[in-house]
């Protein structure tokens, strides 16, 4: 139930767990798509089948492409300084919102916010658990 990135507990956070599924079969569990950015980054020459994510409210996996994201506010992220959640149901993306701040984004928003931040500190590196 470990992130293999970096160790965290699945379990404990559940409500941004993920799951990449690449084109041989392969899969790895993490526990945010900050961590799947780097598993990804990883297995270069294997090219992602899907991405499952944990919808924030019920933690059940969901479609991480049809999902709608939520891209900041103020409930602190995981493995990022910038948080990203996926809803199964915009109605509760837009509730988050309303309590939370944050702003809508699809899943490739959400990716290349992940990507960039990768980019900028070069992996996991200042990024709290």
């Amino acid at each position: 139930a470990e992130c293999k990135h970096c160790g965290m507990d699945r379990t404990k956070f559940g409500h941004s767990r993920m799951i990449v599924t690449y084109e041989d079969g392969s899969s790895t569990g993490t526990c945010s798509l900050n961590c799947v950015v780097t598993d990804v980054k990883s297995v270069k020459a294997n090219k992602v089948k899907s991405y499952q994510v944990a919808d924030y409210n019920t933690r059940k996996l969901i479609d991480g492409k049809k999902a709608t994201w939520v891209i900041g506010g103020n409930k602190k992220g995981v493995m990022t300084p910038l948080a990203k959640w996926a809803f199964a149901d915009k109605k509760d993306a837009d509730a988050f919102i309303k309590e939370n701040g944050g702003k809508l984004a699809s899943f490739d928003e959400a990716l290349k916010a992940a990507e960039g931040e990768h980019q900028s500190k070069g992996g996991h590196k200042g990024h709290a658990h």
